[in-house]
């Protein structure tokens, strides 16, 4: 009850910080994006404003240009000679010089088929006036007033650009040259809250005009940023935009001056957004403080629980090591009744685990399968060893006793695990798919899904496994095997499923691996000795041993043979066993057992130090030697994982 309501009352802080922390981040993230959206507001404001300069100072110009060709219209409309024109635009530009704007520079034209400049600047010979752009683009104009093309004044270095307009006869033009400095000072001013610079360009990619005078007449783009900066200017879809430049984040704003300019601000995002940013940081900063005392107020207010699931945690830890402990050391009493199937109960697991794998089970229902796989054949402990392991035929008498396992499992088992499949796995796994299995006759899917997997695993390993009164069978002969008992005595979707793995299962890899003979190599000085183990071990079937008396013989024999087990003298002359199990472990894995006479507690302290698989106490008991041996040749190799 305690556990449930702290379990509660934590579920409900948590609940409550999350709410808090979305309800914050929410506001954040409006305030946010809120005054980032008023900040681009002002940037295009600010800018407009800044346009809208440039744009009235050549308003003035385009004003000054309209006046004074309607005067010129009436002129030539009263056919006045152009001696008296002349004086009127001479008189015309030392007025708009003096009286408006010193960069107004003169005021010229092509009237009545002749070059009139009231600047009194005289043309060259072969000047002709209507190859020249201000002439061209007043014809192209067709009677409006336009803006030609700037360009750089190469004496000055100044950027010039000139206003003309078509006359009333349609073959004079009328020009005013504005040298672009006042529009070069406002470009040097436009900024956002002194930050950012700023720069005026034409749809040529001429820079009319821009805070670095260096730039003054260059024709953009020169790098791909500039190119991609040009291009979002020139689609003047938007008044700003987001790019990358110099590696830095930057907005840029725009707009479109007089039909042919873009006056253009650039701004690094981390100086346009400072203000903002330090506010959040502020707010921020605040928001995690509230959320640290909350939450070191929570970790002291749960150290005690904490502590008290730990120990649970690590208590119930131990109770799956101290429940896995006996599953294998049942599995392996289970294989050590049967010395011509060794390993049977483990490749049962593995076989039961794959197919459940390939049905989809989730993690702790392979588990369940894989200790039911471990553990289907506990029942057999009941069952006399000579029966287990008798090479002939079985009677009738004799195969009812071997029947009776699988009710002994299902006994055995159903109160060490808390899942009661894995004493299903024990009681039905000989149960057949058609009725006739034992020991209840169950049919089809009344028999629980964890034995029909068993069942079929269980199949498989006896025929791709050595038995006493036969070799492994051929894969194929086995695939044919359970395909023709699909139905009968096996479940056919996992038949089925089995039958996928021995055909994904080329080089038949799913058998009874283990070496029918094994190789002990007996490593004595005392050719006695030697021979008293052989002759401990010559009944014991399937077992050769070989002799070695000193360190040279040991390491040729096992440079030449696959050695599974090595008996090794503690006290011989050329070398200590403690050394020469030093030498044999540096370079092969194998296990060792040593023998000796030597029952001290110091000889027992290093033997445990340096892992040696086991010893034996000289002379050998025959009984405890064959024991000792088979435990170790037939020891479980693998341990189950939870992602095996």
């Amino acid at each position: 009850m305690k556990k449930t309501v702290i379990k509660r009352l934590m579920s409900t802080v948590l609940v409550i910080l999350l709410l808090m922390t979305l309800m914050i981040v929410y506001i954040i993230y409006s305030f946010y994006r809120s005054s980032v959206d008023k900040i681009m507001e002002l940037g295009e404001s600010n800018m407009n404003s800044q346009a809208t300069m440039i744009e009235n100072y050549l308003n003035e110009g385009f004003d000054i240009l309209w006046v004074t060709a309607d005067t010129v219209n009436y002129m030539i409309e009263n056919d006045m000679d152009d001696e008296f024109i002349l004086s009127y635009l001479t008189q015309e530009t030392q007025k708009v010089q003096k009286e408006i704007d010193e960069n107004f520079t003169g005021i010229y034209g092509l009237i009545n088929g002749s070059y009139i400049d009231g600047s009194g600047w005289i043309p060259p010979s072969d000047y002709d006036p209507k190859t020249r752009d201000w002439y061209i683009a007043a014809i192209n104009a067709e009677g409006k007033t336009t803006i030609v093309a700037p360009y750089l004044d190469a004496q000055t270095h100044t950027i010039m650009v000139s206003i003309s307009c078509l006359l009333s006869d349609g073959q004079s033009v009328l020009s005013l040259d504005i040298a672009l400095n006042e529009v070069q000072r406002i470009t040097e001013s436009m900024t956002m809250s002194d930050t950012g610079y700023g720069f005026i360009i034409d749809k040529t990619g001429l820079v009319v005009a821009h805070v670095d005078k260096n730039e003054k007449g260059k024709l953009y783009p020169v790098n791909d940023e500039q190119r991609s900066m040009l291009d979002e200017i020139f689609k003047n879809e938007q008044d700003h935009f987001s790019m990358t430049i110099d590696k830095k984040p930057c907005t840029v704003f725009s707009s479109l001056v007089a039909d042919d300019w873009y006056v253009v601000i650039v701004v690094d995002n981390s100086k346009l957004l400072m203000d903002l940013r330090n506010q959040l940081i502020v707010c921020i900063s605040v928001s995690v403080l509230v959320f640290v005392v909350i939450i070191l107020y929570l970790i002291v207010f749960a150290r005690n629980i904490i502590r008290v699931q730990r120990k649970e945690k690590e208590s119930r830890k131990k109770l799956d090591q101290v429940n896995m402990n006996i599953i294998r050391s049942l599995a392996y009493t289970i294989d050590a009744k049967d010395r011509y199937t060794s390993g049977h109960s483990q490749r049962v697991a593995e076989y039961s685990l794959a197919i459940a794998k390939k049905m989809g089970k989730d993690e702790d229902d392979q588990k369940i399968i894989y200790y039911a796989g471990l553990l289907h054949d506990v029942g057999k402990i009941r069952i006399p060893e000579a029966l287990i392991n008798k090479p002939g035929k079985l009677t009738d008498e004799e195969f009812d006793q071997i029947r009776i396992h699988t009710v002994s499992g299902y006994h055995i088992l159903k109160d060490i695990h808390d899942d009661e499949r894995i004493g299903y796995g024990a009681k039905y796994h000989h149960e057949r798919y058609d009725g006739t299995g034992y020991p209840n006759g169950l049919v089809g899917e009344n028999i629980p899904e964890i034995a029909r997997i068993i069942g079929v695993a269980d199949a498989y390993d006896a025929m791709a496994s050595n038995r006493s009164y036969r070799k492994a069978l051929a894969q194929d002969v086995v695939r044919s095997e359970i395909e023709r008992g699909k139905g009968k005595q096996f479940d056919p979707k996992i038949a089925d499923i089995m039958l996928e793995m021995i055909d994904e299962d080329s080089n038949y890899r799913m058998q009874q691996t283990e070496r029918e003979t094994k190789d002990i190599l007996v490593v004595d000085d005392e050719l006695m000795n030697i021979k008293m183990v052989e002759r401990i071990l010559k009944d014991t079937p399937k077992i050769h041993v070989l002799r070695a008396m000193n360190k040279d013989q040991a390491f040729d024999i096992l440079n030449k043979n696959e050695i599974d087990l090595i008996l090794l003298d503690l006290k011989m002359p050329d070398i200590d066993g403690f050394e020469l199990f030093k030498l044999i472990r540096a370079k092969y894995n194998i296990p060792v057992v040593l023998m000796t006479s030597d029952k001290s507690i110091d000889t027992i302290h290093m033997i445990n130090e340096l892992n040696i698989d086991d010893y034996m106490t000289k002379p050998l008991n025959p009984f405890i030697t064959k024991e000792l041996v088979y435990g170790i040749l037939n020891g479980k190799k693998d341990e189950f994982k939870t992602n095996h």
